[in-house]
């Protein structure tokens, strides 16, 4: 799962970016509202960290803009602000939760986790192609009765290809499912991953390459 966070302080964001990174997530991080419009044009995110005394346009902005263009992703407001007027304001503009300064590593991932499986379960929580079924909420998957033991960045790769089956996905949306920008990540990485997929599916279902775009999952 990939989380974008919008942090002017360099020592608040640097623990929360390696923290969040140890428990799984991949992690980027911005400092102004206005970078992570430019940086949500170009990337898919499953979450978004918000910090509400942002340089420039502030956090309360920045989420009413992004409900209004992008209503899906879930946005965590983390800030120093603890008053109750700050609380229900960030709520009722469009934030799913609130975490108040300083917390706990934990804490923030534990909520992190929540909000995104609240997000696809909304969705579509459970997969089937072919023999192959998948609890996104609960990041499990089998084939017939048979758990397969996936790395989180294996589940990244498999859980974009489920959610678009039948169609090409790129192998640059892969390579963004699975890293951050820090991560020296290419999409020859992408190829390893899918070859192992490929190796724990059997004949479960088909991860077909199409030449110069990317791969397909089909039933079999």
């Amino acid at each position: 799962m990939r989380i974008l966070v919008i942090e002017d302080d360099a020592l608040v964001a640097d623990a929360m970016v390696r923290g969040l990174t140890q428990s799984g997530f991949a992690v980027d991080r911005v400092a102004s509202a206005e970078f992570a419009e430019a940086a949500m044009q170009q990337e898919t995110f499953d979450l978004l960290l918000v910090d509400l005394g942002l340089p420039g346009m502030d956090g309360f902005e920045f989420v009413r803009r992004v409900r209004r263009a992008n209503g899906a992703v879930p946005v965590l407001i983390v800030t120093a602000r603890d008053g109750l007027a700050d609380r229900v304001n960030a709520l009722d503009i469009g934030g799913d939760d609130y975490l108040v300064k300083p917390f706990a590593v934990p804490e923030l991932a534990a909520r992190c986790r929540a909000l995104i499986r609240r997000s696809k379960a909304a969705g579509n929580p459970q997969l089937a192609v072919g023999s192959l079924h998948m609890d996104l909420p609960r990041r499990e998957a089998h084939v017939g009765s048979e758990s397969l033991e996936l790395t989180p960045r294996e589940w990244a790769v498999l859980e974009c290809l489920a959610l678009h089956v039948g169609q090409v996905v790129h192998k640059e949306r892969l390579q963004q499912a699975v890293s951050s920008w820090s991560d020296d990540i290419t999409t020859n990485a992408v190829e390893v991953y899918v070859s192992r997929l490929r190796g724990k599916l059997g004949d479960a279902v088909s991860i077909r390459t199409v030449r110069g775009l990317g791969y397909r999952l089909d039933e079999p």
